[in-house]
């Protein structure tokens, strides 16, 4: 975070909802935040404050939705 730039690898489930939150401040005090997540996903969801990388899953999104 020093260097302004983060790397966030958050999980389906964990603290993402609020870690959110920090990262939406850290954007406005001008930090670069790239997100990597699984193309498949109940909570994780792009927007303007950082860039997204999705990345594939062996899994569909209504597999997902089911087990849940």
């Amino acid at each position: 975070a020093a260097g302004g730039k983060l790397l966030v690898v958050p999980v389906d489930g964990s603290h993402w909802l609020s870690m959110r939150e920090v990262l939406d401040s850290l954007r406005q005090k001008g930090h670069e935040i790239v997100v990597v997540a699984p193309e498949i996903n109940l909570h994780i969801k792009p927007t303007k404050n950082f860039v997204m990388k999705m990345y594939p899953v062996p899994f569909t999104q209504e597999e997902l939705d089911g087990n849940f």
